[in-house]
């Protein structure tokens, strides 16, 4: 899954997005609610809320204990490049 805002989009693999504790665990970690998690455990991307994104790499961090790599911040303001 893929949400894109002005500045930033973010992508989920789609597999890793269905494990309720990785949605709670990112919907946790996000300062801005980014993240929620729906009735049924599974992510959803918040697309009001990606333009709020302050670069601070939590979501990338909490991805990494259960699904390294299932999360990317795309800088669309920097010609698509990762946030590393």
């Amino acid at each position: 899954m893929r949400k894109d805002g002005i500045f930033i989009a973010v992508a989920v693999d789609d597999q890793a997005a269905t494990d309720g504790e990785f949605a709670r665990r990112l919907t946790e970690a996000c300062p801005v609610d980014i993240f929620a998690q729906r009735d049924g455990g599974g992510l959803e991307i918040v697309e009001q809320s990606l333009d709020e994104c302050v670069l601070c790499r939590l979501c990338l961090d909490a991805a990494a204990g259960s699904h390294p790599g299932a999360v990317e911040v795309i800088k669309l303001y920097d010609d698509g490049a990762p946030l590393a």
